[in-house]
């Protein structure tokens, strides 16, 4: 029996892998021209994602990172970032994870204020914690860096890591996203420069037309004010002189 059987099977698997092989080619055609299809669309997210990320470093990691530096003409400022940047590396590397906690709490109170039906606020909240702890990572990786450096894996994860990011936001920066987006940029503060060359000269004489009535206005407030006190704290004499008479 087992004789008569075993030319059966060997039939039947064949059968099957003739069919799996015919079900993978089809498949790997279908992949294939589903990647021709949709790959100009996939490659366009893909560069606008990155482009993003791009945006994010140069117009918000460096600037948040310049506004902090500013800080550091205050003594205690100072202070604190020669402290920061005398620490020791692994310390350094604790301080450097210090600032996303910062989202820990934010993120609470947003979900809370998300829970409650006040959007906007946890909106509002999310935001300013997620750039108050991106401008203090900024600041402190400048200013842990070398001592970071001493950790071996770290080094070798950033010298891993900085050729690879180099290379790609080099390829990003020759992209048409991009360089369309500087264009923009570049037409969006000539459009602000522009407006603001032609508001500044309205905005100095409405200032200088609106600041004497602005003083005077003031005055007249204060005056009515004063004069409104007098007359409540002399009714106010009358009616407890009124109020003690009879007693007397």
């Amino acid at each position: 029996m087992w004789a008569q059987l075993t030319p059966w099977m060997k039939q039947q698997w064949r059968r099957l892998a003739r069919g799996l092989g015919v079900a993978a080619i089809l498949l790997v055609r279908a992949v294939w021209m589903l990647w021709r299809l949709l790959r100009p669309q996939l490659i366009f997210a893909l560069n606008v994602l990155v482009a993003l990320v791009l945006l994010f470093e140069e117009w918000g990691w460096r600037p948040l990172s310049n506004l902090l530096a500013r800080l550091a003409r205050f003594r205690i400022w100072a202070h604190a970032e020669l402290l920061i940047a005398g620490l020791p590396p692994y310390a350094a590397l604790l301080v450097l994870g210090v600032p996303s906690a910062i989202l820990i709490p934010a993120k609470l109170i947003g979900v809370y204020l998300l829970a409650t039906g006040h959007v906007v606020t946890a909106a509002v909240v999310i935001l300013l914690a997620k750039l108050a702890s991106t401008a203090l990572i900024a600041r402190l990786f400048l200013l842990t860096k070398p001592a970071l450096m001493q950790i071996a894996w770290f080094q070798r994860s950033y010298d891993v890591f900085m050729p690879w990011h180099e290379a790609l936001f080099a390829w990003i920066r020759s992209s048409f996203v991009w360089r369309y987006g500087r264009i923009v940029r570049r037409r969006a503060n000539s459009f602000l420069r522009r407006t603001w060359t032609t508001l500044h000269p309205q905005l100095v004489s409405a200032r200088a037309t609106v600041k004497p009535r602005a003083a005077a206005l003031g005055r007249r407030l204060q005056v009515g004010a004063r004069e409104a006190w007098t007359r409540t704290s002399l009714a106010g004499e009358r009616l407890l002189r009124r109020l003690q008479g009879p007693q007397g």
